[in-house]
């Protein structure tokens, strides 16, 4: 999904819905910044909007960084969770709200690449005779986090993972997503939040 092409309508995400905290509709054309102030007391409709607008330039910029595409759509994953649990944190004297994000996801997926380069020396270590325990917690460690993600992932609902799998990996619209599973639109994008929801609380962030 772009930002040239928000969704025409909001349907499903504004006010009834459980832990919104306030009612009424976000503007889709409200800047970046207010979206995420209204995310940060924990608006779900501002959210959905948000990575409505991000989530295909966030994949793309990971997707430059990471050869591998499983390993850029997990990654891209953990950057929209962080944007839901710490948008608080944005500051804007410090820059724009999509420098923010950019930022985010080309951090995530330096340590990315990192972990995998550390890891692949780990493992030549690991043919040597002694290998100190420190390594070896570190290669588990890594292992265990990555599996808790494809874990989480796997806890989701068949329409929420199919939904998150269209919008965000393969950068679909609302629109496109919906006519590809055959639901409405509506559908899709509660879906879509409640799935990325349950992920933030299966991987235990606050």
């Amino acid at each position: 999904m772009t930002d040239s092409q928000p969704p025409a309508s909001r349907d499903g995400l504004g006010a009834g819905q459980p832990g919104t905290g306030r009612p009424g509709q976000p503007d889709p054309g409200a800047p970046l910044a207010v979206l995420l102030g209204q995310v940060a007391r924990g608006d779900h409709a501002a959210f959905a909007v948000v990575y409505d607008q991000v989530a295909g330039q966030v994949f793309g910029l990971v997707r430059t960084v990471l050869r591998d595409p499983a390993q850029a759509e997990e990654v891209c994953q953990e950057v929209l969770l962080e944007v839901w649990r710490d948008a608080a944190r944005f500051d804007a004297s410090r820059g724009t709200a999509m420098a923010w994000l950019m930022t985010l996801a080309h951090r995530r997926a330096v340590d990315r690449v990192r972990s995998q380069q550390a890891a692949t020396a780990r493992e030549q270590r690991a043919a040597r005779p002694e290998v100190s325990y420190d390594s070896v917690a570190e290669t588990v460690e890594a292992r265990l986090d990555a599996e808790r993600v494809r874990r989480c992932l796997g806890s989701l609902t068949g329409l929420q993972r199919e939904s998150i799998t269209l919008a965000y990996y393969q950068s679909r619209t609302y629109r496109e997503v919906a006519a590809l599973l055959s639901v409405p639109v509506g559908t899709v994008k509660t879906r879509m939040r409640d799935g990325l929801i349950r992920l933030r609380d299966c991987l235990g962030v606050d």
